[in-house]
């Protein structure tokens, strides 16, 4: 029998000189080569054979509303949520048998915390319909059991990360206590507490049974009018061009026929990017082997929780009186020629790759040294930066079926929408490949507030790029020059990814990012003496960032003086032709119809896809760069560049469905853009922001900077912009604003044209919710204590939770503002007496602190900056 405790050392018996640790190894626990190849692969040994079964379980429909196609997790929650939204005639494809490729041997782990309000809520939704509601529906069991969940926290930021999580989980009534090692170990006394700072204990945390769990689903959309067709892989997806030039999907193809249809839903898993092809989509997806083990017997185990020990990257899963062991390793091995007969098969394991979570699983459960191994299981796992897990699967399944049926979902979906990639990423392997790794390798990192991407850096540079380490800056944010100073490099730009782009985060010494370096894993040499690097570990924490200061001055001398913002990353389209009148007056909630020249209007995109800035242009040739010429009404629009090609793909949807007859124009790659704002200085430079032909950029960007030498402009980045936004009260989509918030609610009733005539997407929604009351609305909070909070902190209103959302520090007022969604535990409307008369208070990290209710920004709440006047 082997031995967890021995089981590594010995795999590297099978190619390095014996130990005395391994002398008397006798079995190989690794592949001859280093990585495991397609070869290894037991195809023709499934652990799921049934012979005799070739072709279709069921006749193919002629048609069909939806056809999803994949039989896993994904697949067959979204087809019971189709279902359960009155859809009958919907298809399910599946290739061989429900639960093929990697749902049938994954770990079927459910914790119900995450840093993220969405994913709780998907979470939520998820074991819903796994531990009751599947059951109350049909008298089947999914095989829920509800064991709880242990977090591991073995360093005091840890502990933190998970003090954060606890706070969250109370907007939502999740059940959760931080435990010290003490009290651990009364709760599970096999594991060793020497080492740890703490726990986070979920008592209805829990695991799911992926066939149990399949099956019923399969039962329960079937009994509601569904089919599901397995042993039935699909060969091709038509897709035919309408009248307007617009590519839908026509039929779906199969070996055994065709099923006309309007909508393919792709839960394909590990194929979904093979599928995608066949409809002209390109789906980022990487697949790569993921490993556990399967232990004998461990006396005193029954009834643990399932176990997480983040910083030994490793998870111990109860499974009976066993455990099953696994991990996310450093250098995963990357399955790249995905194989059409690969079903219920499994890898090989790699013990020199999975060897790395031995020592961690045996350090937290010691008694796993001398536990028996009684099988390994290695599969395909799919790596992607939008793909839904089983665990968020019902939360994922619901969204997608609301999707359909009502154009959108109910939930903010951002995090999982392909369409917030720019399409020169999708099919691009470097960011695909690098992006994944990272994003696999980091599955057990602490999720700080200013962590970047080291993965797939330098992508899309804007012509400012170059220069951004040549700053011009004062001594003294509030000093004028005394003299003409250029300080080069002395304060380079620390870059943010976003979008693929390289954007100013903030300025400091030594801030270029350099080529990826996988960690170190596959032989390539990491970076050594990566100044980038060892900035952003100096930024992971959870109080105030040690560059806290210098984004104060930069604040500060944008309030007192003048800075420079590079916003070339935002999104630059031109709308025109013949019907863009009435697409804009459809598409934007605000009436854009102002004279030509006049200040841009701040709108939004229903409720709420965007917010973004339109501008309406004179019909003449062009007078902004690459201004396309137009005898009739056309419009310039600046994007946020995060979101510019989700409102790319949303704006182009619309124009279609609607018919209007006009084009949609993206110069994003080809202009810049930087911006000086706020302080009368910036008046004095008769500049605010400038949009720029590429080969003007560099002359302006140095004239700027030479105008404002002697006011003490800077440069300054987006860190600042979050700070001054917050301060001010200005929204940022994807924070204060979502596809599951309302103009009226985030405050910003006026942008919307509700007092013309009008009509305009969601117009009648707004007019039914203003008519109601508002039951949740915005509202901002100042803390006089000088704490940092970093957003997702809970709100109190008179000990009650209420909502949650942005918080940032506000440099000019001196203290923290928070931005939440409050609403009436009565279900009562939110007025401005239920607003005032409350007693509130956030909540950080299990402590709370006093706050402040304002409802209007705590900065220039009047406005008098905007229009000029200081005092």
């Amino acid at each position: 029998m082997a031995f967890l405790g021995t089981a590594a050392r010995r795999g590297m018996a099978c190619r390095k000189p014996l130990s005395p640790l391994c002398h008397a190894t006798t079995r190989c626990y690794s592949s001859q080569s280093t990585h495991t190849t397609e070869k290894s692969v037991p195809y023709e040994k499934t652990l799921k054979q049934e012979d005799g079964i070739s072709g279709p379980t069921k006749p193919l429909p002629k048609f069909a509303d939806v056809v999803v196609i994949g039989g896993g997790s994904l697949g067959c929650q979204t087809l019971y949520h189709l279902c359960k939204l009155g859809m009958t005639n919907v298809v399910l494809l599946e290739r061989d048998r429900l639960t093929t490729g990697t749902t049938w041997h994954t770990a079927g782990l459910l914790w119900q915390l995450r840093p993220s309000d969405t994913e709780l809520e998907l979470l939520a939704h998820t074991r819903n319909v796994i531990s009751s509601e599947l059951e109350e529906e049909t008298g089947l069991e999914t095989g829920w059991i509800q064991n709880g969940g242990l977090f591991i926290a073995s360093n005091k930021q840890r502990l933190d990360e998970y003090k954060r999580l606890m706070s969250l989980g109370k907007a939502y009534g999740i059940e959760s206590y931080v435990l010290s090692p003490a009290e651990t170990k009364d709760l599970y006394p096999l594991m060793n507490v020497k080492d740890l700072y703490g726990t986070l204990y979920v008592p209805k945390d829990g695991t799911m049974d992926p066939a149990g769990t399949c099956t019923t689903l399969s039962r329960a959309a079937t009994a509601r009018g569904a089919t599901v067709i397995e042993n039935c892989p699909v060969t091709g997806i038509q897709v035919k061009v309408d009248d307007l030039g617009v590519k839908r999907v026509k039929e779906v193809e199969t070996a055994y026929g065709t099923i006309q249809t309007p909508c393919v839903v792709n839960c394909a898993g590990v194929w979904a990017t093979k599928l995608g092809k066949m409809a002209g989509v390109n789906v980022p997806l990487i697949t790569m082997h993921h490993a556990y083990i399967v232990t004998e017997r461990i006396e005193g185990i029954q009834n643990m929780p399932n176990v997480r020990d983040h910083d030994a990257s490793v998870y111990l899963r109860l499974q009976g009186d066993a455990l099953s062991v696994g991990g996310y390793e450093h250098n995963p091995i990357f399955w790249d020629d995905v194989s059409d007969k690969f079903a219920f098969s499994l890898f090989d394991l790699d013990w020199d790759v999975f060897m790395q979570h031995i020592d961690g699983a045996v350090n937290r459960v010691p008694a796993l040294e001398q536990t028996g191994i009684k099988s390994t299981v290695c599969g395909p796992e799919i790596q992607s930066t939008f793909t839904g897990c089983m665990m968020l699967g019902g939360g994922c399944g619901k969204e997608l079926a609301h999707w359909f049926i009502h154009v959108r979902p109910e939930k903010n979906m951002y995090g999982y929408d392909i369409r917030r990639f720019h399409h020169s990423l999708t099919n691009n392997n470097r960011w695909i490949r690098e992006r994944s790794h990272e994003s696999y390798t980091k599955n057990y990192s602490v999720v700080f507030p200013f962590d970047e991407h080291l993965a797939s850096r330098n992508m899309r540079k804007d012509p400012f790029h170059q220069v951004q380490p040549l700053s011009y800056v004062s001594l003294s944010p509030f000093e004028p020059l005394t003299k003409k100073v250029f300080v080069l490099q002395e304060q380079g730009c620390v870059f943010q990814e976003r979008h693929g782009w390289e954007r100013p985060g903030w300025f400091n010494r030594d801030g270029h990012v350099l080529d990826y370096d996988y960690y170190g894993a596959y032989d390539v040499p990491k970076n050594t003496d990566y100044k980038y690097r060892e900035i952003l570990g100096k930024e992971y924490t959870f109080d105030f960032p040690p560059h806290h200061d210098v984004i104060c001055d930069e604040c500060l001398t944008c309030r007192n003086a003048v800075a420079v913002f590079d916003m070339s990353y935002f999104g630059k389209f031109y709308l025109t032709g013949p019907d863009a009148k009435k697409a804009a007056d459809w598409l934007f909630t605000a009436d854009v119809n102002k004279a030509p020249g006049e200040d841009p209007c701040d709108v939004c995109l229903g409720g709420v896809e965007s917010d973004l800035t339109v501008s309406r242009l004179e019909p003449s040739p062009a007078h902004l760069p690459l201004t396309p010429e137009s005898n009739g009404e056309a419009y310039y629009l600046a994007i946020g560049g995060g979101v510019a090609q989700h409102n790319w793909s949303h704006i182009q949807a619309v124009l279609q469905d609607q018919g209007f007859r006009c084009t949609l124009i993206d110069h994003t790659e080809d202009m810049g853009m930087i911006s000086s704002i706020q302080g009368h200085k910036s008046r004095v430079l008769k500049q605010t922001t400038s949009f720029l032909s590429l080969e003007s950029c560099l002359p302006v960007y140095h004239a700027v900077m030479a105008a404002g030498a002697k006011y003490g402009i800077c440069n300054a980045g987006y860190r600042a912009i979050d700070s001054l936004s917050i301060e001010k009260g200005y929204r940022h989509w994807h924070a204060d604003l979502r596809p599951d918030d309302t103009p009226l609610e985030a405050g910003l009733a006026f942008t919307c044209k509700m007092k013309t005539s009008i009509p305009f997407l969601g117009r009648k929604a707004l007019e039914a919710q203003k008519a109601e009351g508002l039951r949740r609305q915005i509202v901002c909070f100042t803390v006089d204590e000088k704490v940092p909070m970093f957003g997702l902190e809970t709100i109190f209103r008179n000990s009650v939770p209420v909502g949650l959302r942005r918080s940032e520090f506000g440099f000019a007022i001196d203290k923290t503002i928070g931005y939440g969604y409050i609403c009436n535990p009565d279900g009562g409307v939110v007025s401005p007496d239920f607003v005032r008369s409350g007693e509130f208070a956030l909540e950080r990290m299990g402590v709370t602190y006093k706050a402040t209710a304002h409802l209007k920004s705590p900065f220039d709440p009047e406005d008098k900056r905007v229009k000029g006047i200081y005092g």
